[in-house]
């Protein structure tokens, strides 16, 4: 590996220690963006049981490795020796971070596609943490509500906008890619990712589809949501029950699979009544009927 290579894995490190610090989940990433670390289940034999999210113990989950322990992260990054920058997971707590990226393509102006979603919808971008990306766009990082998860989507909002939320995540300043560097912008590092706007949370959560599973899919997918939900560490465990129930509402197994989504939230460590309190507010979320 070149001194370079060595240097920017050195600072990525530095800098994603500092994040985990400011309550924000980290994980390697390579020049790619993508994460560093491949899945450990890459050579398994075809889909024969649920998606595995970090329940095995091993490294290589993308975003479900994301973590503030800094043993963790030193760990992560001594795995995946070539990383030169890091991401930030969104949707976690304590900032249940919404990422705003407003990218720069040819034929698109994302940040007057912004204002004038602002102005047609009456809300004002508050003051935030910016990033500057290498390719001249910017990422805006906006907090949302704890009981509220906002879906990635690409260019749904407006034309080069695209959205990070729960399951995604944002490239970390001071991380080196193939295209260059991206920096916190000027005057923003002293701050907190600020609220998002009720009006914007609005048009990031769009009503939910209704979806009909037999009942044979169905019950694989309750029990990979439960698994989802056994697996979270401290700080995702509200955030992985709301997101898993607000799935099982969805596709309509809800009301049969609420007792092992809370059974499961218990186990994690949360107590009955928080559990029971995510479980009925993704249940209004969804449309659904909580118990």
């Amino acid at each position: 590996m070149a001194t370079t290579d060595r240097q920017a894995t050195t600072l990525a490190l530095a800098h994603a220690l500092s994040a985990a610090e400011r309550g924000l989940a980290v994980i390697p990433l390579s020049r790619t963006k993508l994460p560093a670390l491949r899945s450990p289940h890459r050579d398994d034999p075809g889909p024969a049981a649920p998606p595995c999210h970090g329940e095995c113990g091993r490294y290589g989950h993308g975003v479900y490795d994301a973590t503030t322990d800094p043993r963790r992260i030193r760990a992560l990054f001594a795995a995946a020796p070539w990383a030169t920058g890091y991401g930030i997971a969104c949707g976690l707590h304590p900032h249940h971070l919404i990422g705003i990226d407003l990218d720069t393509k040819p034929g698109t102006d994302s940040s007057a596609a912004l204002r004038e979603l602002a102005l047609r919808h009456l809300f004002t971008i508050p003051e935030t943490v910016v990033v500057l990306t290498p390719s001249g766009g910017r990422h805006l990082w906006l907090s949302g509500p704890p009981d509220v998860v906002v879906p990635n989507s690409a260019s749904r909002l407006a034309p080069g906008i695209d959205v990070r939320g729960a399951g995604g995540y944002l490239v970390g300043p001071g991380s080196r890619t193939g295209h260059g560097a991206y920096d916190m912008a000027p005057g923003t590092a002293h701050l907190a990712p600020a609220p998002c706007p009720p009006a914007l949370l609005r048009l990031l959560t769009p009503p939910p589809r209704t979806r009909h599973s037999t009942p044979s899919s169905a019950g694989r997918h309750g029990q990979g949501l439960v698994h989802f939900v056994l697996a979270a560490h401290e700080g995702q465990r509200n955030t992985r029950l709301y997101w898993a129930a607000c799935r099982a509402y969805e596709s309509g197994i809800g009301p049969a699979l609420a007792p092992a989504l809370l059974a499961a939230a218990i186990h994690t460590g949360l107590t009955h009544h928080e559990a029971h309190s995510t479980l009925a507010s993704a249940a209004r979320m969804a449309g659904g009927q909580g118990g």
